[in-house]
């Protein structure tokens, strides 16, 4: 009797992903160009719906059951059959040697079976979505996605995490101590109790990672307490060599695509052709000279909406959309838009070109119809070095200037690795803001 076309696919599955299981991904990365607007989020309240849900990190609380939902766009045109697997990581975001049996409910291969056609766009796609399983540990993981006909075809990862509380944090963000830092940097010190938990040496057993405006670009690692009251059975964090500190940064540039039919906040102008529309975002310039200026952002998100129908799922359109930043041209260097839709990574997507005879630098790249966030980084002038040793992808401050006064989020996350555990769990998470105005 011939095998099943189900038996046949899962070997290759299973060759392919335990056999060169160094070989998977592990960051939030699309390795095909056709895919776009990768988002990964956790469904809160009562309306599934509610575009302003993708703001959240897709970081879930296990006691709370909170539910994950996958929605990418495939912009081929044609369906085509797209599967899903978990990677367990450690703290450090490599993959842990977990089997996959001791952290999933279920047969680590799950099928992408629910999709629609986009409606009244010029650019036609395809759109998924993925309700993401739950996990059975907290802790790191990815979520990778790929051909069902390859397997070895990955089309995309991207990071979650799931926590269980089981130490508490409590924390406050302030001005940086540092006099010579107060005016630039923010500081984070927190204290961590664990109180019913057992910890054989509080000093050493847990892993602390900061990270600021849900970037992973933007963490904060290695941290040690610097008082252990173990009667107490509290650890606290009030760094003196100002490890703990993150440049405040500026609050993010926006604009809003949400509708075509006129032109939103921040766009001067769009030219509708055929085949395609083309929106021209507002003529920026360096900010890095001058005072702090409140205004309310996203910190760096972004929200996929259209005005007329609010069904941005399907019904927004794919704009071409063009920056512009109006500065003399800097030698040795290259300038980058930078944003959440594209992980925070530096790379040819958003790559901006210096066009002489408009003394400016312009970028152009194909965008969902939306309300987006965004900067400018600098690749080739080092940013400052930073007390807590970041090691920061691009120079920010360079275009944007740095002021501690900025609203920023920012999140804990307490590792652990229990006695006889193979990996690290997620014990403890906490997420705050700081100068919130909302």
């Amino acid at each position: 009797m011939m095998p099943s076309r189900r038996l046949f696919l899962l070997f290759p599955i299973f060759v392919f992903f335990r056999g060169s299981a160094q070989n998977l991904p592990t960051e939030d990365r699309i390795f095909e160009q056709a895919i776009k607007t990768v988002l990964l989020y956790p469904v809160l309240g009562n309306d599934p719906t509610n575009p302003a849900q993708t703001l959240n990190p897709p970081v879930v609380d296990q006691a709370a059951e909170t539910q994950l939902m996958l929605e990418f766009d495939d912009l081929t045109a044609n369906f085509r059959p797209f599967r899903a697997k978990f990677v367990h990581c450690n703290a450090n975001w490599q993959q842990s040697i977990l089997n996959d049996i001791e952290f999933t409910y279920e047969y680590n291969d799950y099928p992408i079976q629910d999709y629609q056609i986009s409606q009244n766009t010029k650019i036609p796609y395809y759109h998924y979505r993925f309700p993401v399983p739950k996990v059975k540990l907290p802790g790191n993981y990815v979520l990778v996605v790929y051909n069902e006909r390859n397997p070895r075809q990955i089309y995309f990862s991207r990071r979650f995490c799931a926590y269980l509380n089981r130490v508490g944090v409590s924390a406050a963000v302030e001005f940086a101590n540092d006099p010579q830092l107060r005016f630039t940097d923010q500081q984070i010190n927190f204290e961590i109790s664990y109180r019913g938990y057992p910890l054989i040496s509080p000093q050493d057993d847990l892993k602390i990672v900061v990270r600021q405006d849900y970037r992973d670009d933007r963490v904060v690692t290695g941290l040690r307490p610097t008082n252990v009251r173990a009667f107490d059975n509290l650890l606290e964090y009030r760094l003196f060599d100002l490890k703990n500190t993150f440049p405040g940064g500026n609050e993010y540039r926006y604009f809003d695509t949400r509708t075509v039919l006129s032109r939103g906040n921040y766009i001067d102008r769009i030219d509708r052709k055929e085949d395609r529309n083309t929106a021209f975002v507002n003529t920026d310039g360096p900010r890095s000279v001058g005072v702090y200026v409140q205004t309310d952002d996203f910190n760096g998100q972004y929200v996929i909406d259209h005005l007329e129908t609010h069904l941005g799922a399907t019904q927004s359109d794919y704009i071409n959309t063009v920056f512009t930043l109006r500065m003399d041209e800097i030698a040795n260097a290259e300038i980058f838009v930078n944003s959440a839709f594209n992980f925070w990574q530096l790379n040819d997507l958003n790559r901006m070109s210096y066009v002489p005879e408009l003394r400016a630098y312009r970028a152009e790249i194909q965008l969902k119809q939306g309300v987006y966030n965004y900067n400018y980084s600098v690749k080739g002038i080092p940013p400052p070095v930073t007390r807590s040793g970041m090691n920061l992808s691009g120079n920010e401050i360079l275009i944007e200037g740095n002021y501690s006064a900025t609203e920023n989020d920012y999140e804990i996350l307490v590792y652990h690795r229990p006695p006889a555990s193979r990996a690290d769990q997620l014990v403890g998470y906490r997420r705050m803001g700081y100068n919130k105005r909302k």
